[in-house]
């Protein structure tokens, strides 16, 4: 079965559609302006804890609390990027054995082969000038963005600890004037419609617990004629005898769900039902499974190296004295 991720690009048409019904959002110039305080806060809620049940609350603090404890060991190891390497196909195992060197290589490949997959023009006169990456983690792709492109790139996730390293890696790569970061959640963006030239979302889908209203949210922020692209993690497509994947299937999936704070999944002809809805155009899809296949053996033998033991306890260490520091806060 495959459950690596799937690509989805879409272009926007330059008619607008119809937003979808959200609440009003107040009258901001964009960048929205917020003290480092509140834009680093913990978000738990898209509008008003009335209007969240109990699971999406939990589902949310969750998300946020896995990237809190695991974006420093992460980033130990594997750098700016917390998404799959893209490979050759036939390459798993070679791959596998070398060192986490060609595994960074592989997810800025992985970048690189998203961008050439939705023909994102390097052309001056074409190129995206900005650009909002939902689900940003440490700001890997944002700051990549910024650089390849010179736009200006907005990122958000649930995490503080992300968006406060995100923030702190683009001021020493001198990029605080082209990227930035905030505590948001993608269900409910903080900008106006029309905002944005190419809407980037790597590997967060999955964690998405309403994928209508997720898909609705990139639609929303895109500007006429932008481009939207969701690399994220699908279930296999049914068969037209299929009402269900499999129970064994099913079993699979939920383990990975408990581990990764995954809702239910879905399939790409999922995703691409949802985009044909919104009038969408230009609508590709890929399935990059065997692309992606090597990455997971190289993560489980780098957690068995030296450095990524050392990094495993120092960050359990990390969380240990900060789980202290909020219970004093509170």
């Amino acid at each position: 079965m495959a459950i690596s991720p799937s690509l989805c690009t879409c272009h926007l048409s330059s008619r607008r559609p119809d937003p979808p019904h959200r609440l009003p959002l107040p009258s901001l110039s964009f960048p929205r302006p917020q003290p480092i305080s509140q834009r680093f806060a913990r978000v738990t809620t898209a509008a008003t804890a009335a209007e969240m049940t109990a699971e999406e609350a939990s589902l949310k603090k969750g998300i946020a609390e896995l990237y809190d404890e695991s974006s420093g060991l992460w980033e130990d190891i594997w750098g700016d990027h917390m998404h799959h390497g893209f490979y050759e196909a036939d390459s798993s195992a070679a791959a596998a054995a070398s060192d986490s060197d060609n595994h960074r290589l592989a997810q800025i490949r992985m970048i690189e082969e998203s961008l050439r997959f939705a023909g994102v023009s390097y052309e001056e006169d074409k190129r995206p000038k900005r650009v909002v990456d939902v689900g940003c983690g440490i700001g890997g792709s944002s700051r990549y963005l910024a650089k390849k492109y010179g736009a200006s790139c907005e990122g958000l996730t649930l995490s503080p600890i992300q968006a406060q390293r995100a923030q702190a890696l683009a001021a020493a790569q001198g990029l605080a004037d082209k990227v930035s970061f905030q505590v948001a959640d993608a269900l409910d963006q903080p900008f106006p419609d029309g905002q944005f030239d190419l809407v980037w979302s790597m590997e967060s889908g999955e964690h998405m617990p309403d994928k209508k209203k997720f898909v609705s949210e990139l639609a929303r922020v895109a500007a006429p004629g932008g481009t939207i692209i969701i690399v994220t993690w699908c279930h296999r497509d049914l068969s037209p005898s299929e009402e269900s994947l499999k129970p064994e299937e099913k079993a699979l999936l939920d383990k990975i769900c408990s581990a990764y704070y995954l809702p239910e999944w879905c399939s790409t002809a999922d995703y691409v039902k949802l985009l044909d809805s919104l009038s969408l155009q230009d609508i590709k899809v890929a399935n990059w499974s065997d692309h992606v296949a090597p990455f997971w053996p190289a993560v489980i033998r780098s957690a068995l190296t030296f450095k990524g033991l050392t990094s495993l306890i120092r960050s359990v260490v990390e969380n240990h004295k900060r789980s202290i520091g909020d219970a004093i806060d509170d």
